[in-house]
């Protein structure tokens, strides 16, 4: 079989060299996104991969048009592509799993930072300030850390947490036994009541739009750290810029943000960021943003590789596929 992989990078090459000679496929690269105009590539093949291009609707229609039967993204999110109209024509979507290790080593990485105010102590040291002033930080053994979305990310998080002695509180609609060892399942509101940190691991879903607003925001303690390493639409950023500017949050670490589309993954040096909001994040003293990169090592990439071309080979061999989403 044949797979076209849009979006591919130098650090990908490797990968799908690896895994197209293990499987026994046919797997041509190319390195532009998923477009009107770079759609005609994939004319003859039944499957393609893509990472977080957006996906929309006409989009959709023109890779039915040209035959495509089966869209595999490299990603655990599938948000950036619209189901709705996969549906209505027939095409089938699919995501991949990978090392959870990789983004939950990351969150814990960004509490630590964003409770012991790594960033401002890093952009005062750039300039040899190196005096104390406002750079005291908290001791995560003291806090209590509230996980929403308890899936494979969110229990690693809470299985690693669990060794820094920190009281874990932890919210899903689907209980994990294994977690209540570590963790005490509550209801959302008195996660946020409770919690002296906030973590995402939820996917994006309309039942979870904006589920960090200004009504949660009011419910939380003062000097509340929250930090998200899941989907920007988790969290209303109007509601949480008002929270940062009037104190009510004492400190973020965002790894996504809402519009991050056609943002993240530029080199956007000298350029105006057509996303006022995050440029404003980005010039509060207590906020850390990183571009999208939690997932971004090279175990997570390998399996990202591997897991698209095993869902696009189930696929077109009509067998049980464990990561198609069902719409």
């Amino acid at each position: 079989m044949r797979i076209l992989a849009y979006s591919h990078r130098r650090d990908e090459t490797q990968y799908f060299e690896e895994f197209s000679k293990k499987y026994n496929v046919e797997v041509v690269s190319c390195n532009e996104e998923p477009s009107l105009e770079t759609a005609p590539l994939a004319k003859g093949f039944d499957c393609i991969s893509i990472i977080t291009t957006n996906i929309n609707s006409e989009l959709v229609g023109k890779f039915h048009e040209l035959g495509v039967k089966f869209i595999s993204t490299r990603t655990i999110g599938y948000d950036h592509i619209d189901l709705k109209k996969a549906k209505e024509l027939g095409v089938r979507v699919g995501n991949v799993t990978y090392s959870p290790n990789s983004v939950a080593d990351y969150t814990i990485m960004l509490i630590l930072m964003a409770v012991r105010k790594v960033k401002l102590i890093m952009e005062r040291s750039n300039v040899q300030d190196f005096s104390l002033r406002g750079i005291q930080g908290k001791e995560l053994p003291n806090l209590t850390i509230g996980v929403v979305g308890t899936g494979k990310i969110g229990r690693t998080v809470i299985k690693h947490l669990s060794g820094f002695g920190c009281k874990i509180l932890a919210h899903d609609i689907y209980e994990n036994d294994e977690m209540k060892s570590n963790a005490k399942y509550v209801d959302l509101d008195n996660l946020f009541k409770d919690s002296d940190i906030i973590t995402l691991h939820m996917p994006a879903t309309d039942d979870n739009y904006h589920i960090i607003n200004k009504k949660a925001i009011k419910l939380m303690k003062d000097g509340v750290f929250i930090i998200n390493t899941a989907r920007g639409s988790l969290i209303n950023t109007n509601d949480l810029i008002h929270g940062i500017e009037s104190k009510k949050i004492g400190g973020a670490a965002l790894d996504v943000i809402e519009q991050e589309s056609n943002i993240y993954y530029s080199d956007l040096k000298g350029e105006t960021l057509k996303n006022r909001n995050l440029a404003i994040l980005k010039s509060f003293p207590n906020v850390i943003i990183t571009p999208h990169a939690a997932f971004y090592t090279d175990q997570a990439v390998s399996d990202m590789i591997e897991n698209s071309i095993k869902s696009c080979i189930l696929f077109s061999e009509n067998k049980e596929n464990p990561w198609e989403i069902d719409i």
